[in-house]
């Protein structure tokens, strides 16, 4: 779904070189188009090349899950730009199977945590230094509502990546803050993404359930969605790019929930 039709200034990020993580599908797709729309050169990388006609952004495809991954999609983006001004980290995922703790192996655990939680870290370290060397930079970790509440029947590890993420930004935050990087987290609840329909999917397939089913059965594990519905991709898309701008220059070490009311806490 495209979002209304806000007034755009094409010029807010003009000038900026931004990577968008995991940019290809969702509201990592949506990232990009909403920053290219602001003026933004982007360059966005992710397992799988963009599917969409006119895609407004340079594609990298990277396994960004791996060390060697992020280094050689490091080195392709320091031979095209001499800097980065912006970094959203938006790749993330669940691939586990249902079945709670039980089914979760080491092998299991470990890609979840590549994916969710290091994959960030390993960027950071490409890119931040950067920043830090020239006073000036954004970085967004897209984290997670499960962080606080996991849904144990299916992502159990990615919600423990998601915690660990969010800790990490806050930490991240508070060491390069004084360097002039400022960083910031988002938390989204439900998003009706292609990877949200998938992981209903699963869920009616290991349970036995039909994908209605299923779906109420996220509905019920969330405590329901007070403005009842997901969020649109769009809208965490408007959210990322109000972050990475100078309108939120005083705007540092936070978390950012946009999950319709579902978070039962203050």
């Amino acid at each position: 779904m495209n979002g209304p039709q806000f007034h755009i200034d094409s010029s807010e990020l003009s000038g900026k070189q931004v990577i968008v993580s995991g940019g290809t599908k969702g509201a990592g797709l949506a990232i990009v188009n909403r920053m290219a729309r602001a003026g933004a050169d982007i360059i966005a990388t992710a397992r799988s090349a963009p599917e969409t006609p006119d895609y407004p952004a340079r594609f990298i495809g990277a396994d960004l899950s791996t060390g060697a991954g992020v280094e050689a999609f490091a080195d392709h983006v320091r031979r095209i730009w001499d800097r980065v001004d912006i970094l959203v980290h938006n790749l993330g995922g669940s691939s586990s199977p249902g079945g709670g703790f039980a089914a979760l192996t080491d092998e299991l655990w470990l890609a979840e945590l590549n994916l969710n939680l290091l994959a960030a870290v390993r960027l950071d370290r490409a890119f931040v230094p950067g920043m830090i060397g020239r006073g000036k930079g954004v970085v967004i970790h897209i984290s997670s509502i499960q962080r606080r509440l996991p849904l144990p029947e299916s992502t159990t590890a990615y919600a423990a990546a998601k915690a660990a993420l969010t800790t990490y930004s806050k930490a991240l935050a508070k060491e390069i803050g004084p360097k002039g990087v400022r960083v910031t987290s988002i938390s989204p609840g439900w998003i009706y993404t292609e990877s949200a329909q998938e992981m209903v999917k699963r869920i009616a397939e290991s349970s036995n359930l039909s994908e209605a089913e299923a779906r109420q059965s996220i509905l019920d594990s969330l405590g329901g969605i007070p403005i009842g519905r997901p969020a649109w991709p769009w809208e965490v898309a408007e959210l990322t790019t109000f972050l990475s701008s100078d309108r939120a220059a005083s705007i540092h070490g936070a978390e950012y929930v946009i999950d319709g009311g579902t978070t039962p806490v203050v």
